[in-house]
């Protein structure tokens, strides 16, 4: 993905100026920065989840694939179905584990019997790691998991409608230590069939999971690179400062 000279509004309010960075395929971009500088405002762009927020415009360009995703004739909802979404909070349907993962599926028609839902049901739950732990568990709602539980199976049915690009918000907020260590390994393993978004406050993580990141104040992007160079020879002060944890 490209983005392009993006700014975005909130009302009166400018959230994003003049942003403009590259989204490389099969790697992790880590956005990072302070509370409040535009991280998860970028995030929603690339989807186009901020169309449906009222009195907001954008102005620049996204691409994907080369292709501008704000240009007349793009259909968002359409769109919206080549990105996986996973939230701060894990968001299960108060349903069973199956229909969590097949829901989308089914929609998109992905799926159209028993034996192609079941199969892709094993097929995501292997690919988060959970397979061995809820095979025998298929039927029980999917809010009945721990925490750490949840947010993979949110995974699981974020992939499970074959998206290119999965964008992550904060998504180890809510989870334990050791979830959130599994969660990481998982990242490092889906970075090899997807493209990788996250937006996270733990520089340790971003450090640990991607391979590109951004620093983002006030609504600027005061440097992008990669990870190594962002958090071992940043070339501002402010990103020195954010990263060393002088502030933030």
């Amino acid at each position: 993905m490209n983005v392009e000279d993006v700014s975005f509004w909130y009302g009166p309010k400018q959230a994003l100026k003049d942003i403009s960075l590259d989204i490389y395929a099969n790697e992790a971009t880590a956005f990072i920065g302070p509370s409040g500088c535009g991280k998860t405002t970028l995030l929603r762009c690339l989807n186009r989840t901020n169309d449906i927020i009222e009195h907001t415009r954008m102005t620049g360009r996204i691409l994907l694939d080369g292709e501008d995703i704000y240009a007349p004739g793009i259909d968002p909802p359409v769109l919206r179905q080549r990105f996986g979404w996973i939230a701060q909070k894990p968001n299960p349907f108060p349903r069973s584990i199956t229909a969590n993962i097949a829901y989308g599926a089914e929609i998109q028609g992905i799926v159209t019997n028993r034996k192609e839902r079941d199969a892709l049901v094993e097929q995501t739950l292997r690919a988060v790691g959970m397979w061995d732990e809820v095979k025998d568990r298929l039927h029980e709602a999917g809010t009945d998991l721990s925490g750490g539980q949840q947010q993979r199976l949110c995974i699981a049915r974020a992939i499970a409608t074959n998206p290119e690009v999965l964008l992550m918000d904060e998504p180890c907020s809510a989870l334990d230590p050791i979830a959130t260590a599994l969660f990481e390994n998982l990242v490092d393993e889906l970075r090899d069939r997807y493209t990788i978004v996250i937006v996270t406050h733990n520089m340790q993580q971003a450090a640990r999971i991607s391979q590109r990141a951004a620093f983002f104040h006030l609504g600027n992007l005061v440097e992008v690179g990669d990870t190594e160079q962002i958090f071992m020879k940043p070339r501002t002060q402010r990103c020195l400062d954010f990263v060393t944890g002088r502030y933030g």
